[in-house]
């Protein structure tokens, strides 16, 4: 006697089959990802080339991806498929500079500065900081990086009158809260934070290897030193897809304990 496969089963294994083929897709991927292959942040090639690449069809490749996606190894923007790269975010109730936030995943920090300028405090700035109106601030412009990949970009203005010397450091390398730390006695030991989404301009979304409109964090940190008094007011602008904010909030009646995510 002949047996005949009914439809019902023919079609399970078309299904079982396209299943096999699309997860040995994602797991070469994944694999290429995770021995470093393709670094974290970097863009994929086009679904197109991608497809050939694994010998499977552009439905096969897109099933693929959207798994990978799912499980946070790649991401999407408006331009196509990157190595997604995993978000930084301080340890709750916990004031890090960028440098040591590095450190402490084991990247490599790197700061591009875009500018410097000593200019006078804004009627806003000097009340903020407790300053007279136009007293002179040490403002520093930076992109900062982890690893080569773009994070941030973040504007610190300083009081000149707390550290005369800013003016004369290489800030490329050099950490400012170890500066106001080790040559000035100044510790940054907490710091006001608030933060809102916002769309990236062209001058930002270029900066960060975005389109213009993409998502942006925008972050503003008013830090002080163990007396409370501010030493430093800083506008950081950060990838919303490389940056997670955390915080402790704790009920009314039972004391407070604030701990966002900001960086010096």
């Amino acid at each position: 006697m002949i047996g005949h496969m009914s439809a019902t089963e023919e079609d399970q294994q078309v299904l079982d089959r396209l299943q096999l083929r699309y997860q040995r897709v994602e797991e070469s991927l994944a694999e290429e990802i995770a021995r470093g292959r393709r670094s974290p942040g970097s863009r994929l090639p086009p679904e197109r080339a991608l497809a050939e690449h694994f010998g499977v069809s552009r439905v096969t490749m897109r099933r693929a991806l959207a798994e990978l996606e799912r499980s946070g190894v790649v991401s999407r923007d408006a331009r196509g498929w990157l190595v997604a790269g995993s978000r930084i975010g301080e340890p709750p109730n916990e004031l890090m500079s960028f440098s040591e936030m590095a450190a402490s995943r084991g990247l490599t920090p790197r700061a591009r500065v875009l500018g410097t300028r000593v200019r006078p405090a804004t009627i806003d700035e000097a009340e903020t900081l407790g300053l007279a109106p136009g007293a002179p601030l040490f403002e520093l412009q930076r992109l900062r990086l982890m690893d080569d990949v773009p994070i941030l970009i973040d504007r610190s203005s300083v009081p000149l009158a707390l550290a005369p010397d800013l003016v004369e450091i290489d800030f490329s390398s050099a950490s400012l809260y170890s500066v106001l730390e080790e040559r000035h006695g100044l510790r940054p030991s907490r710091a006001r934070f608030s933060v809102e989404a916002v769309a990236a301009d062209e001058h930002q979304a270029a900066l960060l290897d975005l389109q213009p409109g993409e998502p942006l964090l925008r972050c503003q940190q008013l830090s002080e030193d163990e007396t409370g008094r501010p030493i430093e007011l800083c506008e950081m602008v950060y990838r919303g897809d490389r940056y997670r904010f955390r915080a402790t909030l704790v009920r009314a009646g039972s004391g407070s304990a604030e701990g966002p995510d900001g960086l010096g």
